[in-house]
């Protein structure tokens, strides 16, 4: 992806944030001097990847295939400290984040506002494939059926807890505007808990065509 795309992607990402009346952490606006200012005192935002993430999954087509989140808080998954974690997030019609399970982590994934939130669900198979017979999750926590691949939308205010290695795939349902999604968890590890269906890139390569606007978690060993 360009630099000059994740820029523009990520200021309509603020506004839309501010819509909403979703406040982000203050750091979310330093610039880079600003970081390189702070860093000393940021080892928490370092070593949680706490900030801003964009991600086209390597696909090209950040609009048909991609996310826009911002981690807020998040623990060490090699640590006894924080055992939780929380993102925002800003899903646009019918763009997708691909098919995939977490081995050990669990979610509530949110819908905060906006339009409407919709996921496709299959449990995963031994050998991680996925399983053609129906399931039970909780909504709001209250047990609903869930038939394999079979669309399940949460309006504004409700939630869905995703539960370890179950398939998910989520995207906001066209002609109803963009998602304002929310996740509570346990730790989050992007190295080592992500099973995407298909093999993808869980961040993106980037081509420097200007200067950053806000730092993303992948550009943090450039200033520690």
């Amino acid at each position: 992806m360009k630099r000059s795309e994740i820029n523009q992607f990520i200021k309509e990402a603020e506004q839309f944030f501010q819509k909403h009346q979703w406040h982000l952490p203050r750091w979310c606006g330093w610039n880079l001097q600003q970081w390189r200012e702070h860093h000393e005192a940021c080892e928490d935002l370092f070593s949680g990847r706490l900030g801003w993430d964009l991600t086209d999954f390597g696909k090209g087509d950040y609009l048909r295939f991609g996310l826009l989140l911002v981690t807020l808080r998040n623990g060490r998954p090699d640590s006894q400290g924080k055992c939780y974690a929380e993102k925002i997030m800003m899903v646009r019609e019918a763009q997708e984040t691909p098919l995939h399970f977490h081995w050990s982590k669990q979610e509530d994934i949110i819908n905060r506002g906006g339009g409407k939130l919709v996921f496709e669900l299959f449990l995963s198979t031994d050998t991680e494939g996925l399983a053609d017979y129906p399931f039970t999750l909780a909504r709001d926590g209250v047990s609903i059926p869930v038939e394999p691949g079979a669309p399940v939308v949460l309006d504004p205010g409700e939630s869905l807890t995703i539960d370890q290695r179950v398939y998910h795939r989520f995207y906001a349902l066209p002609g109803h505007g963009p998602v304002l999604c929310g996740e509570v968890s346990s730790v989050n590890d992007d190295d080592r808990d992500n099973r995407f269906y298909e093999q993808i890139d869980r961040f993106p390569d980037i081509y420097e065509d200007e200067a950053p606007y806000r730092l993303l978690v992948s550009d943090y060993a450039s200033i520690i």
